[in-house]
């Protein structure tokens, strides 16, 4: 039996799956949403909408209410961010993930989104850009070093290979940016893409066509899921609900949001950015394509096949795929 170890802040902040679907009954639960969509790009997109503002105001709720008793601090990186509080701490939980890397215009707009968040919780701990990543599969997190080498070398290079180049021919692409936020954590959030901005058909091989989008995130999501089980590895993913995020800063004190009023003003300056990102880069029904606020999965690089202690944002790269 693999050695779970212990995993303070995810145990206390489950990943619920609030767009309404029940995947309980697939061998691959990515396809419980796809078939509950009848593999159509804007219910698929719906469903991830539905999932992430259900999820904010259900947070909005917690964090503002009467009975709110405090943020969710999480242990191991306060312990990392400071040495003086157990001197000679590592972190033990070895991880293996795909990561989807966001190109330079993805970055930069997660870079200002923190500095906004930044001038109204100042003691927020950041998420380095260079570090920034979208979780496209989790094979498995918790496990000692040797666990998580064995699992690689089951896996194979070729299906390693395979998995880690698969967006250089599979383009999901995700739009409308937006803050996702609860009680230990906050992350910009994307939502699968349905055709907005673009032509019914390409007039040149390099243009992208409302066909395209067909292939969304979550369809990623499934291939990478399926071709990963058939190498023999268990897929021990913490959540598999319909979201596409990069943790953009985790709380580490409560010394920002300790009184009522302080985490009201927070939380209307979460929704004055999002706010400012729907004007900005969401596209506008009927209107043109906004490129500055869309992410093709596969820009600049491929998907990063990581291991080790990567809870937040570190680890050593296996390999990372061909990108476009």
């Amino acid at each position: 039996m693999p050695s779970i170890l212990p995993n303070p802040t995810a145990t206390s902040n489950k990943f619920e799956d609030l767009s309404g679907i029940d995947a309980a009954a697939y061998e691959n639960p990515y396809d419980a949403l796809i078939e509950a969509c009848n593999n159509d790009p804007a219910l698929i997109q719906s469903r991830y909408s539905t999932h992430r503002t259900t999820r904010n105001s259900q947070q909005k709720a917690k964090l503002l209410s009467p009975d709110f008793s405090g943020l969710l601090i999480d242990p191991v990186l306060k312990k990392l961010t400071d040495p003086s509080i157990e001197p000679g701490f590592t972190d033990p939980r070895h991880c293996l993930v795909f990561w989807a890397r966001p190109p330079s215009h993805i970055r930069s707009l997660a870079r200002d989104v923190q500095q906004m968040l930044l001038a109204s919780a100042p003691n927020l701990w950041l998420m380095p850009t260079e570090c920034m990543h979208l979780t496209a599969l989790e094979i498995t997190h918790s496990l000692t070093d040797p666990e998580i080498h064995a699992i690689i070398s089951r896996m194979g290079p070729a299906s390693i290979a395979t998995m880690t180049d698969y967006t250089f021919s599979h383009r999901a692409r995700l739009i409308k940016p937006m803050l996702s936020y609860d009680g230990s954590a906050l992350a910009l959030s994307f939502l699968p893409a349905a055709g907005e901005g673009l032509p019914l058909s390409a007039s040149s091989s390099s243009e992208r066509s409302q066909e395209d989008d067909r292939f969304t995130y979550h369809h990623l999501r499934r291939d990478l899921f399926n071709i990963a089980k058939a190498t023999g590895v268990s897929i021990d993913s913490r959540y598999v609900v319909p979201s596409s995020h990069i943790t953009l800063g985790r709380f580490l004190t409560q010394d920002d949001h300790d009184s009522p009023e302080k985490m009201e003003r927070f939380i209307k300056k979460i929704e004055e950015i999002n706010a400012w990102l729907e004007e900005e880069y969401w596209p506008k029904d009927g209107g043109e394509r906004r490129e500055d606020g869309e992410w093709i999965v596969g820009q600049g690089k491929g998907l990063d096949f990581r291991e080790g202690t990567l809870w937040y944002g570190g680890g050593n790269t296996v390999r990372i795929g061909k990108g476009f």
